[in-house]
């Protein structure tokens, strides 16, 4: 996928701040899809004439007498947007939309250290944004926006190299209870509300967190400091899943419900789970012996009423 707008600048004509609008004129009509050229100065881009706005001058009652004969400096763009080779595809975008109105389809000019290297259309310029914003959306949850499965294999292949590391697997106990009982909509908001309380608490470690599925998360730590990020995470999830129901339910701590046997039960309200995989006190050679010994921990953490976090080491904090 192409990120740099250098990547997709095509060559056009470049000519001297001293040629005559006549020499402009010849080129344009010799190109007929041609739809500007770069005035430059030993290589370094000063200016943009587009055909439009040249042949709007010129055509004026007398455009043709006054400007043909002489030099270019008098119709030329000497404010174009130009930006370098690395800057990125969807940050140009948003330069180029922000111009005024008679210039928002120009021409944008990249520059290679400092010199002319081609120019960009409108046209290819959001094309291209288009498809990374296409790519990136099918590496994101649809409902949180946080990175999904492709990212985050990347980064489970990723922590196998590093000296330490700590991955949290993050899921909601009893939440298929709180789905029936509330609705599907509801249960997309708690869901909301808790990658909310992940985010805070990865930014303050410095982690990566994405959204497995439903209501699984997994968070990336290049350490071993996770227990206040744990403990952050169950603090806040405990008071904002109170918003979440109605006092009946909160006073007696459960919601009559179908249980997945089928009988009619008291299922307790939904907690945060937390399994903790790190390589402190054993090695790992692949993802799947990484995702063996979380799914031996959630085990675990099913086992105990409300909130917890459980690490490789057997110890537990609720």
């Amino acid at each position: 996928m192409l990120l740099q707008i250098g990547e997709i600048a095509e060559q056009i004509p470049q000519i001297p701040p001293n040629s005559k609008c006549e020499f402009v004129d010849h080129i344009f009509k010799s190109n007929p899809q041609l739809q500007g050229v770069v005035v430059c100065d030993n290589g370094c881009p000063i200016a943009l004439i587009m055909r439009k706005s040249f042949y709007q001058q010129i055509g004026t009652l007398y455009g043709f007498t006054l400007y043909m004969g002489r030099s270019i400096e008098l119709l030329m763009d000497k404010n174009p947007l130009v930006v370098q080779y690395k800057t990125p595809i969807t940050e140009v975008s948003k330069l180029a939309m922000n111009r005024k109105e008679e210039n928002l389809y120009d021409y944008v000019i990249v520059t290679h250290e400092e010199r002319f290297f081609g120019t960009v259309s409108v046209r290819d310029l959001l094309l291209n944004f288009a498809e990374i914003q296409a790519v990136a959306a099918s590496f994101l949850n649809p409902l949180t926006g946080l990175p999904g499965n492709l990212s985050i294999n990347e980064w489970l292949v990723k922590s196998l190299l590093e000296d330490q590391f700590s991955v949290l697997y993050i899921d909601l106990d009893h939440f298929k209870a709180y789905n029936d009982t509330y609705g599907f909509k509801e249960g997309d908001r708690m869901i909301q509300s808790t990658a909310e309380i992940l985010k805070h608490s990865t930014l303050r470690v410095g982690g990566f967190l994405g959204h497995i599925g439903g209501d699984d998360f997994i968070v990336f730590i290049n350490d071993y400091n996770y227990q206040e990020c744990c403990d952050t995470i169950i603090r806040e999830f405990d008071t904002m899943v109170k918003d979440f129901y109605h006092a009946d339910h909160l006073t007696q701590q459960y919601v009559l419900t179908e249980s997945r046997s089928g009988k009619i039960e008291e299922i307790p309200l939904v907690s945060i789970s937390i399994a903790v995989v790190t390589n402190r006190y054993q090695r790992f050679d692949s993802i799947e012996h990484i995702s063996e010994e979380a799914a031996r921990i959630k085990k675990r953490c099913k086992m105990i009423k409300g909130c917890c976090c459980i690490d490789n080491a057997d110890t537990c904090s609720t």
